[in-house]
């Protein structure tokens, strides 16, 4: 067959061969946005002059202006404005003190981490708070918080080392990412624990300033939570505020203390927490009324502790949303720059969760995103009123506009 009679005859596949190939390719969804800003932070580092691109509920592509196409989104332009990660807050209490997700949604939280409350499955991040938890307490009989809060999905109270292996798997089951037990006698003065206006009924001698010593977990049986939870893949998270519950976290080597302790811990205990690797979650300002957190913060911090973010949404006085106080307090006591002190709100937090690419802005991270004006590294405050946010690319918040 002639040559040009072939060409002619195969035309038609090949023409009918390409255009399928191109109306298989990957399409961006109608709610495409592109995003431009003086100053990008990624996660990691600053960009300027830097442009994203938001494509089926992910960041689908990062870069300079240049090298987008007008037209092919809905174009945002931020101006001197700086866009972000959404923070991840690891030390939440919004279920049992309920409080509203949309509104620490929409200032600037778009992960948290509920540690103490009812159980369920991991939701959101598609245009609502992505909610983790760790399910309620793990403690010992009559142990904290029961003393304050009861037991009714806040606590679990184990008498043996089976009891509280069994209540680490129904928890793993039922979708905790962490487990959380207490290590908690009281009695620390400052403790936000131990004041009145934090329980259901305070007794006498709590009015007082006198307290009852609360029931700690043997130490038999905290080293069956543990081993029970790490052969499930879950990390054990410990509230501790004192020396005595520090040494039974670190004995039992729990991954990570929830709250910087309140009261001042030996040197040497806090010597072997940072040798083992313990993540410790700052609360500074939750506990700025604690004698000894100051001198942990700078003695762990001198060490080389690993810190991360947490300010301990929903307690009185904490903002329902970022927490500015809480990040200027990681820079000034704990001698943090800008610069950790935002990738520990963000992909070091992450990370941690273990969530791909959470809290980072890059090739096809979820698209968490939000933006203030100007640049926060020079005043952290703006950081609590987001002027944009967003939400598995659902835009929440934009003042923008």
């Amino acid at each position: 067959m002639p040559i040009n009679k072939l060409l002619y005859k195969c035309l038609p596949v090949v023409l009918l061969t390409l255009t399928s190939c191109v109306t298989t390719q990957h399409k961006p969804d109608a709610d495409s946005i592109l995003l431009h800003a003086a100053r990008v932070f990624d996660g990691n580092t600053f960009k300027t002059n830097t442009s994203v691109l938001v494509e089926n509920g992910k960041i689908a592509r990062i870069g300079s202006r240049e090298l987008f196409h007008p037209g092919a989104a809905k174009e945002i332009d931020l101006g001197d404005a700086t866009l972000l990660p959404g923070f991840i807050e690891l030390h939440a209490h919004l279920s049992y003190r309920h409080i509203p997700a949309d509104i620490v949604l929409k200032h600037g939280i778009t992960t948290v981490r509920d540690v103490g409350g009812p159980i369920h499955q991991p939701y959101g991040g598609d245009g609502s708070l992505r909610v983790l938890t760790s399910g309620p307490i793990i403690t010992a009989p009559g142990g904290y918080p029961i003393p304050g809060h009861g037991e009714s999905g806040i606590a679990i109270p184990v008498a043996t080392v089976e009891t509280a292996r069994e209540a680490v798997r129904n928890l793993v089951e039922n979708g905790a990412v962490v487990i959380k037990v207490a290590l908690e006698p009281g009695g620390e003065a400052g403790a936000p624990w131990n004041s009145a206006h934090n329980h259901s009924h305070p007794s006498t001698l709590q009015d007082a300033g006198l307290h009852q010593r609360w029931p700690l977990l043997p130490e038999e049986t905290l080293n069956a939570i543990v081993e029970e939870a790490h052969r499930l893949g879950r990390k054990v998270t410990a509230h501790i505020g004192e020396s005595e519950g520090a040494a039974l976290a670190i004995n039992a080597h729990v991954d990570e203390w929830a709250h910087v302790p309140c009261a001042a811990i030996p040197e040497s205990l806090l010597k072997k927490a940072v040798a083992q690797q313990v993540r410790i979650v700052t609360t500074i300002d939750t506990l700025s009324n604690c004698p000894g957190i100051a001198r942990n913060v700078q003695t762990l911090a001198g060490l080389g502790a690993d810190f991360l973010y947490g300010a301990e949404i929903a307690h009185p006085d904490i903002p329902w949303g970022i927490d500015a106080q809480e990040l200027i307090a990681m820079m000034h006591t704990a001698n943090m720059q800008p610069l950790e002190v935002l990738r520990s709100a963000t992909s070091k937090s992450g990370r941690y969760l273990n969530i791909s690419l959470l809290g980072s802005l890059q090739s096809s991270a979820p698209a968490d995103l939000i933006a203030v004006k100007g640049d926060p590294t020079h005043a952290l405050k703006t950081l609590e009123y987001p002027d944009l946010v967003m939400s598995g690319g659902k835009i929440i918040l934009n003042n923008f506009e």
